[in-house]
């Protein structure tokens, strides 16, 4: 096997492993019961409000998301798209059934911070992964992106990445409120330590651990 043939398997472990990884991340929120992540929130509390699925709004919003991206960030749209945007919720809920099912887990507090806490790492490092792995990643993860271009890259991604999960929060919470839904069963502490946090965890995993493994050196890494 070449060189480059071996730089390709390499990009395609990394972007299933992030993948999965972000399944872990989603399956540890819900178990922990602190709250749903940033996109997560906001879907929950627009598809109550419009009394629809969640699997239904969430494939509109995907669906428009990727539309703004094919037209500004184009790169970033390739097999991992389609990879993240089916397999992540199914194995959030394998991962869910095992835990409840399967080896019908007490999830106690220290359990349930301890899945809070993985669902943060989790949540950086799978991104990280596979948008290193440059192979596509999920439309809401490009907005970030499309913000750094739209302006220059005076917003830097980490920072572009707290807005837009700032931004969900605050939606979600509008339209749950107006729906006269449970506020608290999709915002919680692990939405807020997702929302404020999930973006320098990003771009740090990005630089210090995805970038290195794929390329057995530090670089700065080449954006989508």
């Amino acid at each position: 096997m070449t060189a480059a043939h071996r730089y390709t398997v390499k990009r395609y472990i990394m972007m299933v492993v992030g993948i999965l990884f972000i399944s872990i991340c989603v399956g540890c929120y819900r178990l922990s019961g602190f709250g749903v992540d940033a996109f997560t929130c906001m879907n929950l509390g627009i598809s109550g409000f419009l009394d629809m699925t969640f699997g239904t709004w969430q494939l509109i919003m995907n669906v428009f998301i990727l539309i703004l991206v094919f037209f500004t960030v184009r790169k970033c749209i390739g097999a991992g798209t389609i990879v993240n945007m089916v397999f992540v919720g199914y194995g959030a809920d394998f991962i869910c059934w095992l835990a409840n099912d399967v080896f019908a887990v007490e999830m106690t507090l220290p359990l349930r911070i301890l899945a809070l806490l993985i669902g943060c790492t989790f949540a950086g490092l799978g991104v990280a992964f596979y948008m290193v792995a440059e192979l596509g990643i999920a439309p809401y993860d490009s907005v970030a992106l499309i913000l750094e271009k739209a302006t220059k890259k005076r917003i830097a991604f980490q920072y572009a990445r707290v807005m837009t999960d700032v931004t969900c929060v605050i939606i979600g919470i509008i339209f749950c409120l107006a729906a006269k839904d449970d506020l608290w069963m999709i915002v919680g502490i692990g939405t807020l330590c997702n929302a404020f946090f999930n973006g320098p965890l990003i771009q740090f995993f990005r630089k210090h651990v995805a970038q290195p493994l794929l390329n057995g050196e530090r670089k700065d890494e080449k954006k989508c």
